[in-house]
């Protein structure tokens, strides 16, 4: 007999309740009936014991520090894939074959301008705008330019067409939003780049100054992509999966994924980083100061990029990319005070008690803002680069959602606790 659940109140059982298995043995109480049946909700703030759906895509253990994208770990896929190869296996399910992989990479090229019009749109903006307003309002502007990608039920071959062209333009469109925020003439995409050094030539390339490639910055960035490509149904993707869950095309629910990774407690998270290492440099750069105020409640001082909501062991993303800052390092020789401080840090905390018994190690937020300031990448453009590694997944989750015949408008509920019903009171008789 399937393994179920009962819930009681009040002593008496009001329901039974299936149990869901998954593939690695995580188990889930299936409430789907309990407020038709019973009257009752579940309360849970923040969502941390509730599952909004069954997925295909990505595997995450926390307690084991394991992830995985459909299936194959993610240590594998950073040391031997590429950014694009890991994109078609989320979005289509498996590996590709060498044709695939080379449809898909020339596709990728054909893709890769946008629209003149949508050039237009830079020029209304400020040069104060943040390059993700930028980001989300480009996106979804892609809507009206590319009009005939959207339909209620998109085809195959639909999503594909979508899939590729938000892949391509995404970098495209970062790249000219930087640029429109130092001032500087757009470079356009070269076809004889692969993905990674062709972002990197728009970046930083001029028409009296082109970029010299270095290869450890290529694949640092390359590493960094693929780690940030999915990770289960965190905010950003729980957002594009509930705006898809209305029929809203890709490209108006992927802008409201990239609003909420905006935010300092997700996408933002590199960039903490590295403001936190500003203050700790500001203040005379003694490292231990910090680590003594972080182990102090009562400072209201946290050390940015340690630990990890989901990672209760470690978090396997920063032992890889810690590698590749490392050898970005090396190469690069750069003098820089904050990696300095960066790396005193890392070395006091992992020594320190407080730390290790409560496994408060550097998670990949803190690798990867050192990654980004020794690339170049200016600080406001830190969850940029995160929105462009994190496409594939949400395009991944919204075409496993619109594909799937049993998905439900998202419609959470609530427990009402304002003021009971009262009359309405006209203006001259308010006291």
């Amino acid at each position: 007999m399937p393994e179920q659940a009962s819930i009681h109140i009040d002593d008496k059982k009001v329901l039974d309740c299936p149990v869901v298995v998954g593939t690695e043995g995580d188990k889930a109480i299936d409430i789907a009936k309990l407020r038709g049946t019973t009257g009752y909700i579940t309360l849970d703030p923040g969502f941390g014991n509730t599952g909004s759906c069954k997925s295909a895509i990505t595997f995450l253990d926390g307690d084991k520090g394991i992830l995985r994208y459909r299936g194959i770990p993610i240590e594998q896929l950073a040391e031997k894939s590429t950014f694009i190869e890991t994109s078609s296996l989320l979005i289509y399910g498996k590996l590709p074959t060498q044709k695939e992989l080379d449809n898909f990479s020339s596709a990728f090229n054909e893709h890769s301008m946008i629209h003149e019009d949508m050039k237009n749109f830079f020029d209304a903006f400020p040069s104060t705008a943040h390059p993700m307003a930028i980001l989300s309002a480009m996106i979804c502007s892609m809507s009206a330019y590319y009009p005939d990608m959207i339909k209620e039920n998109p085809s195959k071959e639909d999503i594909d067409r979508i899939a590729v062209q938000l892949l391509s333009k995404v970098r495209t469109i970062c790249a000219f939003s930087y640029k429109k925020s130092i001032g500087e003439p757009f470079v356009y995409p070269r076809h004889d780049l692969m993905y990674v050094p062709n972002f990197l030539n728009m970046m930083f390339s001029s028409s009296n100054r082109p970029y010299k490639l270095v290869d450890e910055a290529v694949e640092a960035l390359k590493v960094l992509l693929i780690l940030h490509a999915d990770h289960e149904q965190n905010c950003s993707t729980s957002t594009v999966r509930l705006v898809g869950s209305s029929h809203a095309n890709l490209y108006a629910s992927i802008s409201a994924g990239i609003c909420a990774l905006w935010g300092p407690l997700h996408g933002g998270a590199n960039q903490a980083v590295i403001e936190m290492l500003e203050e700790i440099k500001a203040n005379g750069g003694d490292v231990s100061q910090y680590v003594q105020k972080a182990k102090d409640k009562q400072s209201g001082f946290r050390l940015m990029g340690f630990g990890h909501r989901v990672y209760k062991n470690f978090d396997p993303r920063a032992k890889i990319i810690k590698q590749k800052a490392d050898e970005l390092l090396r190469k690069m020789g750069i003098n820089d005070p904050l990696l300095d401080i960066a790396k005193r840090l890392e070395d006091a905390a992992l020594k320190d008690e407080y730390f290790v018994a409560r496994k408060l190690y550097p998670n990949v937020d803190f690798y990867s803002g050192i990654i980004l300031r020794a690339i170049g990448i200016p600080l406001k453009m830190f969850p940029v680069m995160f929105a462009i590694g994190r496409m594939p997944g949400w395009i991944a989750h919204w075409k496993e959602m619109i594909e799937d015949p049993t998905t439900k408008i998202g419609r959470p509920f609530q427990v009402y606790v304002g003021s009971p019903a009262r009359d309405y009171v006209a203006i001259d008789k308010r006291t």
